[in-house]
């Protein structure tokens, strides 16, 4: 029986839905703490720290099962698809959240941004209108949800062909 080559979707696929599992986990736990309507954004720093680990553990495991063999373009589609999946996993719960758990918390976001613009005294009337329109622009969880993806496909790309050109083997593209 011959050793069957992993495929860099498949095998990203399931440290995609862990990456967004970890991301929805630290959004409830902001959620559950009231640190979202805080705008503590520590939390969210774990994230980031966690997302590049992910993706060069995951490569890195890739190119273990893989006969110790890892191509650039297996690096960037198994760290792309990570970053894809944990992103489509994240925005699925954001839309869940914004019209079936809590469809106010929007509103109560906000109304939380209008009062800090508003008492900002550096702030002049034309850039204070102007932070609210971008501020309820960005407010709409479908934008919020595309913004996302964009964003983490983005960021996938960067990690995983830093991840690549770290660990690919001399003998592959």
């Amino acid at each position: 029986m011959e050793n069957q080559k992993p495929s860099p979707g498949k095998f990203g696929v399931n440290y995609g839905l862990i990456l967004g599992a970890i991301m929805i986990l630290i959004s409830v736990i902001m959620y559950a703490t009231g640190m979202l309507l805080e705008g503590t954004q520590w939390p969210q720093y774990l994230y980031y720290i966690i997302f590049p680990v992910i993706i060069f553990y995951a490569i890195g495991q890739f190119k273990k099962t893989n006969a110790n063999s890892l191509s650039f373009s297996e690096a960037l589609k198994t760290g792309m698809v990570i970053a894809v999946i944990s992103a489509l996993v994240y925005a699925v719960y954001g839309l869940i959240f914004n019209y079936i758990i809590d469809p106010e918390f929007m509103d109560e976001m906000m109304k939380l941004a209008e009062e800090k613009i508003a008492e900002d005294p550096n702030m002049s009337v034309e850039i204070k209108e102007k932070s609210l329109e971008m501020a309820k622009t960005f407010s709409n969880p479908l934008l919020g949800s595309a913004m996302w993806l964009a964003l983490s496909a983005f960021f996938g790309l960067i990690w995983s062909a830093i991840a690549g050109l770290v660990m690919k083997t001399s003998s592959q593209d």
